[in-house]
Parts: C-alpha cells; structure tokens; sequence
C-alpha cells in the first residue's frame, strides 16, 4: 500500500512541477548547464548509434531533451527541458510536457532527440504549438542499436533509456513549447 501511495504522490508531484513551469513566459537565455547536459546526451546516443551522425549532417534542425523525467500509475505525466538547434547553432529552449492514461506503473528518465528534416518542420516545431499524436514513433536507441528511422510529418524521432523502469500501455502525446534565444 505504501509503494502504492508513494507513486500516486510521485505522479502528482510531477504534474504540478509541469503545470508550473508551463506557466513561465520568460524567453531563454544562454543556459550553460543545460547546454552541457544536452552535449552529453548527444555524445551518448551516437556512441550507442553511430548512424545518427547522418542525420546530424543532413537534418535542417534538431531538438534535444538530455532528461524527460517519466512516472505513472493509471495516470501518468513526464517533462523535461532541452535545446533546439539550427544547423550547429542554438535557436532557444524548448519544454516537453506529456499526459498519458492507460495500464502504466513505475518511473523511467530517458533523452529525446528530434530531427527536423526541412524548414516547414523546423518552423512547424519553433511556431510553439508543435505536438505529437498517440500514433506518433520513435526508435528507441540501445548500445550497438541502429539507429534507422524514417521521418514522418518531417520529424525523426529518437529516445535513449537513462534509467528506470516503466510498465505501460498507454494512449497520451507529447506537447512542447519554444523560446527563442535572447
């Protein structure tokens, strides 16, 4: 019964720190703690999946989450902070937000890197109401993994498991926002 509560609070405790930091309208400045964390993540995931090197060289943009924070049971919310990219430059900030119901229980954190494949996609994502679907895939990276993904709607989408572990057959999207850089 105590595990039980314990995640119950968890996952209340992750929405309400969503809420909050949806709620913040300051624009992004230089942030040289996130910067280096979203350096490492990069590092890590072409390490395990040296494919993405190609997309690295052929994407227009790219956003990436060094650490999306992920817990539920029966409900269930993950967030996470990352930096989007033009070409090798950073653009701004961006927020992910995620709402899932269904049959889930436990708590993971993982990285999430997105490549934009043109402009349209790019613009699509830095407009500040870019969201991803239930139906919307991603290719999870795992050492030695392979890295081959299609762009769908001008998006690949990759995740690289940092830890934890989540049981889950949920339906729920991902929505993000986008600060332009100072």
């Amino acid at each position: 019964m105590k595990i039980t509560h314990s995640l119950k609070f968890l996952v209340c405790t992750l929405f309400l720190s969503l809420l909050i930091s949806s709620t913040s309208n300051a624009q992004a400045g230089w942030n040289p703690e996130l910067e280096k964390d979203c350096n490492e993540a990069i590092s890590e995931m072409k390490k395990d999946a040296p494919k993405l090197e190609t997309f690295f060289s052929k994407a227009y943009g790219y956003a990436i989450f060094p650490k999306i924070t992920k817990a539920g049971l029966g409900i269930g919310g993950a967030g996470g902070k990352g930096l989007v990219y033009r070409g090798n430059s950073v653009t701004g900030e961006s927020k992910l937000g995620q709402a899932s119901f269904g049959l889930q229980a436990g708590g993971q954190q993982f990285s999430e890197l997105i490549f934009f494949e043109d402009k349209a996609a790019y613009d699509r994502f830095t407009g500040g109401k870019f969201k991803f679907g239930a139906q919307a895939s991603a290719v999870a990276i795992s050492e030695g993994g392979a890295a081959v993904a299609p762009y769908q709607d001008g998006v690949a989408i990759f995740t690289h498991v940092k830890g934890g572990l989540m049981y889950e057959a949920s339906v729920g999207g991902q929505k993000f926002t986008f600060e332009p850089v100072k």
